[in-house]
């Protein structure tokens, strides 16, 4: 049932109800949490993925008992097909180290794709593909919920019809709920004049709410996601002025004039009207939060914008200079002008949840919960940008610089290197978001979580530098209502 009203995107309304139900899952003995004794691997399975994904230290030793004496698992357990999908989706959020789920990820994917072609009905096959393609840990839930309720009627499952319904209306609500939202930021992005002025610089506004729909899930959230938004703009809008229209010396001027929170009246009029937006927005957030929750983050988010202003900087003057930094240089400075630290700054602070002085100095020295879904989008964007041969711009790639320094590599080679970097960097964002150990909330974990969820969906370009995958999306999210049941 828990994961039901999960995978519906209705668990906000029972936060309480499943604390409750959870917590009798487990027992605990000497501070070590362990599922509570059941020997089917789909419960197993279940309850761990559940437990672990809330918080609670439950450790994959507890799938030794499916393991032989050579520890390896058992192919007995090919014969549950069920268990072996959940297995599966447990395999993902496995931390670094963690041999056992290594192993489950291994066993089981390779299981589940050799089984696809001798599987009847055709159902089975579809639902393996789509598991395979969209693992639970790494997809977000909302983006999902319709694939999810036509699974459920498909079944016939026991979470009932009203549950069912219950999904469908909370889905059209919440539906509602984002349209109005959507409406108030083009609002505000047409009054800001930002097109108008540059028009060297992307018009996406959608594009940049969706970031806030995926990262501040809970719908309860209105005010904090058009906050968002307006500074996720401002993030692609300062690329925009150092990729395709600042020369090195106006963007010099531009980025001291940003380091010390001045507009400059030697610089252009569009950089001039983008710094006045930056300070304005920064200040009405600051005034909004502190108001809201007792805390003043002007000073810290000014520090975050003229850290990503810097990074920028550094790249420009790279390419200006015909510098080849290493592939760890870049990818150290790339974590920064990705912008997500901007972007999970002003989440901590919009959410505020655990805003104190602790906190506050953890997340400015770049934690995990910043640096690694960072380095997740700064790889993914690379990989997209190798792949396009007809990418304009300055920009060169994680893989430009690691071919360059590894001769004998092959593209194939380079691109395989980074997927292996975003695994293991997935598994320390789970050490991250997944332990009862940190400081930080439950929700804004999350948040980090849901910022490297999202990644795969804002750099999955096409042949014609589309996002096909997000636009689909996109429309199903905003403007496709789910038909109730009128019986």
């Amino acid at each position: 049932m828990i994961d039901t009203l999960q995978q519906f995107a209705i668990d906000y309304h029972f936060q309480e109800e499943i604390h409750d139900v959870l917590s009798r899952l487990v027992s605990s003995d000497g501070g070590i949490v362990t599922v509570v004794n059941d020997n089917n691997l789909c419960n197993i399975s279940l309850c761990f993925r559940l437990l672990r994904q809330n918080g609670y230290p439950v450790s994959s030793d507890v799938f030794k008992i499916y393991m032989d004496k050579n520890g390896k698992f058992g192919q007995q357990l090919t014969n549950d097909l069920s268990g072996m999908i959940s297995l599966y989706q447990v395999s993902h959020l496995g931390m670094a180290g963690e041999d056992i789920l290594d192993q489950a990820y291994t066993f089981t994917s390779k299981y589940l794709r050799d089984s696809m072609p001798h599987l009847s009905p055709e159902d089975q096959a579809c639902v393996i593909t789509d598991t395979l393609n969209h693992p639970y840990h790494m997809s977000l839930t909302r983006f999902n919920v319709k694939n999810c309720i036509k699974y459920q009627e498909r079944q016939n499952r026991t979470c009932g019809f009203l549950l069912q319904e219950f999904a469908k209306m909370d889905f059209n609500i919440v539906q509602s709920l984002h349209n109005s939202e959507l409406l108030r930021v083009l609002s505000w992005w047409a009054k800001i004049g930002i097109t108008g002025n540059l028009k060297f610089a992307r018009d996406q506004p959608v594009k940049w709410y969706m970031w806030s729909v995926a990262t501040l899930a809970d719908p309860r959230y209105t005010e904090e996601r058009i906050d968002l938004t307006k500074s996720i703009s401002l993030i692609y809008i300062m690329d925009d002025i150092f990729d395709v229209y600042g020369t090195l010396d106006q963007l010099l001027l531009f980025t001291e004039a940003i380091n010390r929170w001045e507009v400059d009246e030697q610089l252009p009029h569009p950089m001039k009207i983008f710094l006045k937006a930056l300070y304005d927005i920064t200040g009405e957030i600051s005034y909004k939060i502190l108001k809201k929750h007792g805390w003043n983050p002007d000073n810290f988010l000014r520090k975050a914008w003229t850290r990503l202003c810097n990074a920028f900087l550094v790249e420009m003057k790279w390419f200006a200079s015909g510098y080849m930094p290493t592939s760890e240089e870049y990818l150290k400075n790339g974590v920064i002008s990705s912008g997500v630290h901007v972007l999970i700054s002003h989440i901590f602070f919009l959410m505020g949840q655990g805003i104190n002085d602790e906190n506050v100095d953890l997340l400015d020295s770049n934690p995990g919960l910043i640096s690694y879904p960072a380095t997740i989008l700064r790889l993914w964007d690379d990989l997209g940008s190798a792949k396009d041969e007809n990418q304009q711009g300055n920009d060169a790639s994680y893989i430009d610089y690691y071919m360059k320094e590894h001769k004998g590599s092959t593209i194939d080679s380079a691109r395989e290197h980074v997927f292996n970097i975003i695994s293991y960097t997935w598994k320390k964002l789970n050490e991250e978001t997944l332990s009862h150990q940190s400081p930080f909330s439950l929700s804004f974990r999350n948040a980090s979580l849901n910022t490297a969820r999202m990644v795969r969906l804002m750099y999955n370009y096409d042949g014609n530098q589309r996002l096909p995958i997000l636009e689909k999306l996109v429309k199903s999210l905003l403007y496709e209502s789910i038909p109730l049941n009128n019986n």
